[in-house]
């Protein structure tokens, strides 16, 4: 099956990173985290979903555990701001490139900080979004960690 252009987009980006990223496409849809796990035949916790916010303003994204939410207290605390939000779609595409439900956790359109919670430390290997919400594929922990230059939190519900 052929890739959506936006996950094309996502495989050049991240090859220009040196990753090698092979998305999957599910025509049925990985838009939410259960719907990625039951996509790819994985527990709920490997799914690395890329939650795009706002910190003071500033868009970041925040790679939870499929089974987990953020608490935006405790990051704005882990992280020294006043004020964590949800970002609205427009800030997401602007800050990413993708579309909310298909956010990769790297090779974003601008620099934005990534954060990534210690509830996927329980996984070796973990499934993304490439692009859209309907395109994901699995990669090491260790690997999406360093290609998304990403800082550990320990902030889940």
């Amino acid at each position: 099956m052929t890739l959506p252009s936006a996950s094309q987009r996502f495989v050049e980006q991240s090859a220009e990173l040196g990753y090698i990223a092979r998305p999957m496409v599910f025509p049925q849809g990985t838009k939410t985290s259960q719907d990625a796990a039951n996509a790819a035949g994985c527990l709920l916790s490997q799914i690395a979903k890329s939650i795009v916010l706002t910190a003071d303003g500033d868009p970041i994204v925040v790679l939870m555990s499929g089974d987990h939410r953020v608490d935006t207290k405790a990051l704005a605390q882990a992280i020294g701001v006043d004020k964590v939000r949800r970002a609205d779609l427009d800030v997401v595409r602007a800050a990413t490139g993708y579309a909310a439900g298909g956010t990769p956790p790297f090779a974003h359109a601008t620099p934005v900080m990534v954060y990534v919670d210690v509830s996927l430390k329980r996984n070796d290997e973990v499934w993304v979004a490439a692009g859209t919400p309907s395109t994901i594929f699995p990669m090491p922990l260790a690997t999406m960690v360093e290609v998304a230059k990403a800082k550990w939190v320990d902030v889940a519900e």
